[in-house]
């Protein structure tokens, strides 16, 4: 009897594995727009009658686990009819194919969380009057049999600094256009939050140049000891014929991981009450074990947050402790006040007390901004800053949350610190930020960054640079090695665009101005050499540890292409400048619309490995469908 029992038992684990093989078979396809038949990145597959279902990733692909042999599934994605489809599991290569809906985008449930602890009263959450399908979209694997409570950007004290954007310069009176490098990309995020939201952005959210540098550009890497390298190229512009577009890019040299200097680390964090979201502790904590993750033994990491009171929770401790760190990462909860500018000065104090003479010495903060306790003034708290960044300790900034959002103060800090911004909507935003892009996310490449472009009136009429307002800097800042200007990390690009008037073409309305009255008005004298070159591309730079600024330069020829026959790249920033001028209803746009945008980005998509250009196609169709919503009065 015993030896039968001991063969049953030995048997047994075979018998569950053939048993797991015969229930468990997978159905794996691919998701596209009938129209463009492209992606659908996020679209539900539910198997019909059940609570079985997945959604596709960001290239439209998805994977089922099922029980039967055949089954029906649903699939239905925000802006295109749902459909059913029955399948078997021996079918191969499965592409369903969604038709967009007919009508403008309205009632979309915001994407947001059903949280336990929100209550109807709060203004900061409404009921939401969505379908049941779009609710069931907005949290998934969830069945909502009572209105679902979403959060509200109608009611806000979302704060964005005013943008005015730049106008036309002419060239024979203002030759030298001078701005600092900028690698933030927070506002394409909160682009994408409020569309995803069923809604157009604030205005002042728009900031043309973080759209553009949103996405990777395959410039060439420097072939020599310089840290960046300049690209440019020439093309009519799209959106205005008579025009022309100039590119300018700058590729910083990427250094692998191994060899970058060692990282004392202080996380500080916010965990006021105001934290107390899904996505906003909690995905902090689930963005920063992502960075933890990245950590070598030669790093060290504190963390130090602030609610009523800021404190340590956990002291400096090596790299390769992630437990422990993470332990201490899972045992933060929200709740209290916000004690900022007291967080501030402890994190410095302690990124101070294990400061790397030779290593990267930063302040990673994590908030939504809500600043209301603590240095009793904003230009304190700035001061305080730029004397830390000034002894070698740098402040990064990354943006949670909505609602209450502060993302003109953290621009502000994060500039002041020599560190980047990010707005961290959702856990694939974390992902990029500390995973894929570890060393330019936190190692300074170049800092004190300041490009100067010098036009040729043999050439140009006039410029009007793309963005980058609140990065404008005087001429004579250039060559001011105590301006502090932007930062490039290992592997980062900087891109600019301007579009340009040809010599000789009309200058647009506001671009010039009446003859002077008291001084002649004899234009500068000739240039002594006469040059075909359209520009000169200027860059000054300091060494992470330097004092002494270093300088590149790089000429433009003339030759512009038709923007269809320039590089896809080209293409995308065409397509994405394109898109930042309509949120912003600039006066520039020209003949700018969102589907000239989406067939350069479609032509522009190429390889698309994580699926960023794909996302951002999407986009431009929900900003379209949304607009003409908005101009119908639904």
């Amino acid at each position: 009897m015993k030896k039968i029992l001991l063969l049953v038992l030995a048997a047994f684990p075979v018998l569950m594995a053939n048993a797991q093989k015969t229930t468990d078979k997978i159905i794996s396809g691919q998701v596209v727009g009938a129209g463009d038949q492209l992606p659908v990145p996020f679209a539900q597959i539910v198997v019909a009658d059940t609570r079985f279902r997945t959604s596709t990733n960001d290239s439209g692909s998805f994977s089922l686990k099922v029980k039967t042999d055949s089954v029906t599934l649903e699939i239905r994605a925000i802006g295109y009819v749902s459909q059913l489809q029955s399948f078997s599991v021996n079918d191969k290569n499965i592409r369903i194919v969604l038709t967009e809906t007919q009508t403008a985008m309205k009632d979309i449930i915001v994407r947001g969380y059903n949280s336990p602890r929100a209550k109807t009263e709060d203004k900061n959450f409404v009921i939401g009057n969505a379908s049941e399908t779009e609710a069931r979209m907005a949290a998934p694997g969830l069945v909502h049999t009572q209105p679902i409570l979403a959060y509200s950007e109608e009611v806000n004290t979302n704060e964005f600094s005013s943008i005015s954007e730049n106008k036309y310069h002419t060239v024979k009176s203002e030759p030298l256009s001078t701005f600092s490098a900028d690698v933030d990309r927070a506002s394409y995020t909160l682009v994408r939050r409020s569309l995803a939201n069923g809604q157009l952005p604030d205005v002042d959210a728009v900031r043309v140049e973080e759209l553009i540098n949103y996405f990777d550009y395959n410039y060439p890497a420097p072939q020599n000891q310089d840290p960046v390298a300049i690209h440019t190229d020439l093309a009519v512009c799209p959106w205005n014929p008579s025009h022309q577009l100039v590119r300018i890019g700058m590729q910083g040299k990427r250094i692998p991981t191994d060899n970058l200097p060692a990282s004392n680390l202080v996380f500080l964090l916010d965990v006021s009450g105001s934290m107390d979201a899904e996505n906003r502790l909690p995905l902090v904590k689930e963005a920063f074990k992502l960075l933890v993750q990245q950590l070598r033994p030669k790093d060290r990491v504190s963390i130090v947050v602030y609610a009523g009171a800021a404190g340590t929770v956990l002291p400096s401790t090596p790299g390769n402790q992630k437990g422990r760190i993470i332990a201490a990462l899972d045992k933060l909860e929200a709740g209290g006040s916000t004690a900022g500018g007291e967080g501030i000065q402890l994190a410095y104090r302690i990124a101070k007390e294990n400061f790397m003479k030779e290593g990267n010495n930063r302040v990673i903060l994590a908030t939504d901004g809500d600043f209301n306790v603590g240095i009793s003034s904003d230009r304190d708290l700035e001061k305080l800053i730029e004397k830390e960044r000034e002894h070698g300790v740098f402040l990064s900034v990354l943006g949670f949350g909505m609602g209450n959002y502060k993302d003109n103060h953290l621009e502000t800090l994060a500039d002041k610190g020599n560190g980047n911004y990010a707005y961290i909507d959702d856990f694939e935003e974390a992902r990029r930020t500390f995973a894929l892009e570890f060393g330019g996310t936190l190692f300074t490449l170049a800092k004190d960054v300041k490009l100067q472009v010098e036009f040729n009136p043999a050439q140009v009429q006039g410029y009007r640079l793309i963005g980058y307002e609140n990065r404008l800097l005087n001429k004579e800042d250039f060559n001011d090695d105590k301006k502090d200007a932007g930062d490039m990390g290992s592997g980062h690009a900087v891109t600019a665009l301007y579009e340009i008037v040809p010599a000789g073409s009309r200058m647009p309305a506001g671009g010039t101005v009446d003859p002077l009255k008291y001084q002649q008005n004899t234009p500068p004298p000739a240039p002594l050499v006469q040059s075909k070159e359209v520009l000169t591309v200027k860059v000054r730079y300091k060494t992470p540890q330097g004092h002494k600024s270093m300088l590149l330069q790089e000429v433009l020829q003339p030759g512009a292409k038709n923007i269809t026959e320039c590089p896809a790249d080209f293409r995308l920033a065409a397509s994405v400048a394109q898109f930042g001028m309509l949120l912003r209803s600039s006066p520039h746009a020209g003949k700018s619309s969102y589907d000239a945008a989406i067939k350069l980005a479609v032509s522009a998509k190429g390889d698309d490995t994580e699926g960023y250009r794909a996302e951002y196609i999407q986009l431009v169709k929900k900003a379209k469908a949304i607009s003409e919503s908005v101009a119908k009065g639904e």
